[in-house]
């Protein structure tokens, strides 16, 4: 991992996870990401789970940072 930002400031790191895993699932993340049934899959569709994507990659990359394993997934 190159340098960044948050390098050498893990109290700064896991506030910000925490808020990124707050904000992801207060919103979006409570709506379907996939099309339900029989229904299309809609732009909203995609944008939801290129979200749930940027997310998941946000918070892994701090967990690394931080020393701790992120699961594969949730």
């Amino acid at each position: 991992l190159g340098e960044h930002p948050w390098d050498g400031e893990p109290t700064r790191v896991a506030r910000s996870l925490v808020r990124v895993a707050d904000a992801f699932g207060g919103s979006a993340a409570m709506r379907r990401a996939l099309p339900w049934g029989d229904e299309k899959p809609l732009a909203v569709h995609r944008s939801r789970l290129a979200l749930a994507q940027a997310a998941g990659v946000v918070l892994v990359d701090g967990l690394t940072r931080l020393g701790v394993s992120a699961p594969e997934h949730v």
